[in-house]
């Protein structure tokens, strides 16, 4: 199986994930919201701050989405990079709320590492078009 195919499904397993994880965050927030790793939650009107972060989550995949569905696999890679650091920055949410130091590491950082590999293999997979040599320029005679 190629370089490509393997981005490709991983890709395709990153935006099916991050949709479906948003989607719960909009649809049912408070039977997901547990799942994040905080040990407490936002009482009253705080509930809404649940749904923004799956609206986030859902942007976070439609982007990349588009990115694979135009082709467009080198800003793939780019925003593979630059998208990790949302996953990141949630497990240091987790972490500097004293929430569980498992979903922290075992689900944030590892979403987030498992995104900037395959963020880094789409790199590497369009290095060579990238680095392609320019046509000369044609010299008057």
């Amino acid at each position: 199986m190629s370089l490509k195919k393997i981005n490709t499904v991983l890709v395709a397993a990153f935006i099916l994930f991050i949709l479906w994880f948003g989607s719960e965050f909009i649809l049912s927030p408070k039977t997901t919201a547990p799942t994040f790793g905080l040990p407490s939650w936002p009482s009253g009107d705080g509930g809404g701050f649940l749904v923004i972060k799956g609206i986030r989550d859902v942007v976070l995949a439609l982007v990349l989405g588009i990115l694979l569905v135009t082709g467009h696999r080198r800003a793939l890679g780019w925003v593979l990079l630059v998208e990790a650091l949302a996953a990141y920055g949630d497990m240091a949410t987790v972490l500097a709320h004293h929430g569980s130091v498992a979903t922290a590491l075992g689900v944030h950082g590892l979403t987030a590492t498992l995104m900037v590999v395959n963020g880094l293999l789409v790199m590497h997979e369009t290095r060579k078009v990238a680095a392609a040599p320019a046509m000369p320029v044609p010299q008057p005679a």
